[in-house]
């Protein structure tokens, strides 16, 4: 096992704490599921979360999608 193995775990998915322009790892794991597809992300890759909401997504045009939804009941 490498050293990142044991940092992000082996398989798993991790419970994540979303901050602006970061992100704190809660419980071990080596990815999120994309809030809006299910799409497994893998923690090397995240790149596209909400503060707000506490979720994920899996690319930029999911993140606008679910900002845009999100702001029209406002």
């Amino acid at each position: 096992m490498n050293r990142l193995e044991r940092l992000f775990g082996g398989g798993t998915e991790a419970r994540i704490r979303y901050l602006a322009g970061e992100f704190q790892v809660l419980s071990a794991g080596d990815y999120v599921r994309c809030a809006v597809s299910g799409a497994r992300i893998e923690l090397a890759n995240l790149r596209y979360w909400s503060v707000e909401r506490q979720e994920a997504y899996a690319t930029p045009e999911i993140s606008m999608k679910r900002y845009l939804e999100t702001q029209s009941g406002n």
